[in-house]
């Protein structure tokens, strides 16, 4: 008799509940089907309308992230579950969230931040928190770079939009800069032509908007140092920073010219 009532029951609550959970189901599948071809749509239209780079994944991100809460909000309607009791204990559940992501909030809203100020975007040559490379893409919780060695750097959007940040670039030019040190007592007109021949072979650094310029910048506690400044296009910044330095110390050994390294001169006098 107990198994016929048990069997009885879940013959009702199947002819009840199957019908709504196959319609979910159903609905969830094609919605979710809707959702990536209306992402991809708006993808489309954001190509369309020239929208900057460092905003696209930041839009589509937010729009999939309304749409499926919707979808999902609607599917447990077609359940019969009470919206109002989800949505307070899906908002209690949020406060609890939010409080134990706290520094992942942070890291929102700094994305938020860096999408709406633009201190920097895609593309750019930027320093921050010890690491330099190219902006490759600025997602909602992070700002990821590349390096010239091909290495990816994820940085937490929180600390980058409150703390000191350089960015090299002006637009799709930047600005490279070298320092160079010789010996005492070396020809610093013969260095300086050295330089500028170094310079001139390297096509890559630009004329304009700006010549290249080679200074004596200061006289230090053992070298006399030279600043060489260019303007160069953001994509060849690696590659002729580390050719120039290699050029540069090969040719001034050919020339004569010493690379000094830190040193000390000590004096002993002796008493009679």
């Amino acid at each position: 008799m107990d198994t016929d009532k048990i069997l009885d029951f879940i013959s009702d609550k199947t002819l009840e509940y199957g019908p709504k959970l196959i319609g979910a189901i159903v609905v969830w599948i094609i919605g979710s089907w809707i959702i990536k071809i209306i992402i991809k749509n708006f993808a489309k239209i954001l190509d369309k309308r020239n929208t900057d780079a460092s905003l696209k994944p930041f839009f589509r991100s937010m729009l999939n992230i309304l749409l499926k809460v919707m979808l999902a909000i609607s599917v447990l309607g077609m359940l019969g579950i009470q919206m109002t009791s989800f949505i307070a204990i899906l908002g209690a559940a949020g406060l609890a969230i939010g409080m134990a992501l706290s520094g992942t909030l942070q890291n929102f809203a700094g994305g938020v931040m860096i999408l709406i100020f633009k201190p920097f975007k895609v593309g750019d040559l930027i320093e921050a928190q010890g690491h330099k490379g190219i902006v490759y893409e600025i997602q909602i919780f992070n700002t990821i770079l590349k390096t010239p060695d091909n290495k990816t750097i994820i940085l937490p959007n929180g600390p980058l939009s409150t703390s000191s940040m350089v960015n090299l670039s002006n637009g799709v030019l930047v600005m490279v800069e070298w320092t160079f040190g010789i010996a005492y007592g070396d020809s610093s007109t013969k260095a300086k032509e050295v330089l500028a021949k170094l310079v001139k072979e390297d096509k890559r650094l630009l004329n304009d908007p700006e010549p290249p310029v080679i200074v004596l910048s200061a006289l230090g506690d053992s070298s006399v140092n030279f600043t060489v400044r260019g303007w160069i296009n953001v994509n060849d910044y690696w590659g002729s920073y580390f050719e120039m330095n290699e050029k540069v110390y090969n040719t001034f050994d050919k020339e004569g010219l010493s690379i000094p390294f830190p040193q000390m001169d000590v004096h002993l006098h002796k008493n009679e």
